[in-house]
């Protein structure tokens, strides 16, 4: 069997990394097991979904290194939800409500008066042909609902009908379809919910596992119900735990929290945004990974917690400095290049300056220390003056080796008595401007002798 995966976002926002998990982890799961992943966009609402979001997610999941076998849109699929409607309609499965919204409240709380569970109670089955002619006449329009299969002879008389599957993330799951209401598939303007589209779909492009977050366990088990009236098939289920905040808040697309295009913007490795994502709120150390490869072969959906994954947003910043110390030159060549970092000396200088940047981008306040032909004149204190204006005077001439550092500071060291901080910081702050960085060693012959000149005050 091919192992066939699907991620379904709305294009009605952008996605943020919460919405990135349930990605990452599908493409994970085909990657492991050599299957196929299918992008297909929940794009049934119609007034609300934009192009320009579904372009942006395409744009968001190639970034991180998802790669879809191929990519389908749900709003070029309606011929498909309609003929499933009608084999429903046709069984008895799915059956005209009238009720508004405002009539639907009210029984639900004197249910709830009564100390009854607040499940739809199937009244709209009692309607005789006469009564629905008279909704209609008023202008009613009805929704229809799927008759879930918990009773044995009166779907007035429902029992305790449990639904099982052995869920990949959280192991064996329970889910009685009598505690539950008839879901809703059509809106009252024909218009389809989010049920029956997936649930066609899954079946019509051979799902074979569905990965998604915990909020959806109990909706298994009426979908479960709607993919035994459809097809004979049912895929396997795997519901994994929601990433919050530290706060415990849960994360919004429309807000912008965290999307993936701000991170990306902002200049974060998308394995470390994966990293993050995929290892936060599992058994397994939150780290670094280099690789979607390697990273694929950590995932075990098993190994998420039963509990909300909580993260913190400043926990990308070191898994990103992490994964940017071990990036080659090759690496970031072309991204330097984009930023004015080329020439002779850029592959030497990444070398240099990549253990003290926490971004790719980072690299360019080092390459202005590199090139800066002016001196940093606030920087040394003026009790270091005339150590730096000696320091200057003992100069190696030029041509310099990689050596050059060494050979400078032992000579100053020699002729001022000077050694440790007080020797190397004043060096530091006349040449950089700073007090920490990059070795001065790599530095200092990327900056030569003509711009070291020019920084004596």
């Amino acid at each position: 069997m091919t192992v066939i995966v699907r991620f379904a976002p709305s294009p009605t926002g952008y996605i943020h990394i919460g919405n990135a998990r349930p990605a990452l982890y599908n493409w994970l799961f085909a990657l492991k097991n050599k299957g196929q992943f299918i992008l297909r966009y929940d794009d049934t609402d119609v007034e609300r979904s934009r192009s320009e979001y579904a372009e942006a997610i395409a744009r968001d999941i190639d970034w991180l290194g998802i790669k879809p076998s191929r990519v389908e849109y749900q709003s070029k699929r309606f011929a498909v939800y309609d003929a499933a409607v009608e084999k429903l309609k046709a069984a008895g499965l799915l059956y005209a409500c009238y009720e508004t919204a405002e009539e639907l409240e009210l029984r639900r709380k004197l249910r709830l008066a009564r100390k009854l569970p607040p499940v739809y109670a199937r009244d709209a089955l009692k309607l005789t042909d006469e009564q629905k002619a008279v909704y209609e006449a008023e202008g009613r329009k009805p929704h229809w609902r799927f008759l879930l299969p918990n009773f044995k002879n009166s779907p007035f008389e429902t029992e305790r009908t449990e639904v099982h599957w052995d869920d990949l993330v959280r192991g064996p799951q329970t889910v009685d379809l009598a505690s539950m209401s008839d879901p809703v598939l059509v809106r009252e303007d024909g218009t389809y919910l989010y049920t029956l589209p997936s649930v066609v779909d899954d079946i019509d492009m051979g799902i074979t596992h569905i990965i998604r977050g915990d909020d959806h366990v109990t909706n298994t088990g009426a979908q479960i119900a709607i993919f035994r009236a459809l097809s004979d098939v049912v895929p396997t289920f795997g519901h994994h735990n929601l990433l919050t905040t530290t706060s415990g808040e849960g994360l919004s697309k429309r807000s912008g929290a965290l999307s993936v295009g701000s991170l990306r913007e902002a200049g974060v490795e998308p394995m470390a945004v994966a990293s993050l994502a995929v290892l936060t709120g599992t058994s397994d150390n939150v780290e670094p990974v280099a690789t979607m490869e390697e990273l694929a072969a950590r995932y075990e959906p098993s190994h998420a917690s039963k509990s909300n994954a909580k993260f913190d947003p400043a926990d990308l910043t070191g898994l990103n400095r992490a994964l940017i110390h071990h990036l080659e030159f090759a690496d970031v060549a072309s991204r330097l290049a984009e930023i004015g970092i080329s020439g002779d000396k850029a592959e030497a200088f990444w070398a240099a300056v990549r253990g003290n940047i926490d971004h790719v981008k980072d690299a360019t306040q080092w390459w202005e220390v590199v090139n800066r032909t002016e001196p940093y004149s606030d920087a040394v204190a003026a009790e270091d003056k005339d150590f730096i204006t000696q320091a200057f005077d003992l100069l190696p001439e030029a041509p310099w080796g990689n050596d050059i550092w060494k050979v400078w500071t032992e000579a100053v060291k020699a002729a001022t008595g000077r050694k440790g901080k007080t020797l190397f910081m004043p060096l530091r702050l006349a040449l950089t401007g700073v007090g920490s960085g990059p070795e001065l060693a790599d530095l200092l012959p990327l900056i030569g002798r003509e711009h070291t000149l020019a920084r004596r005050a």
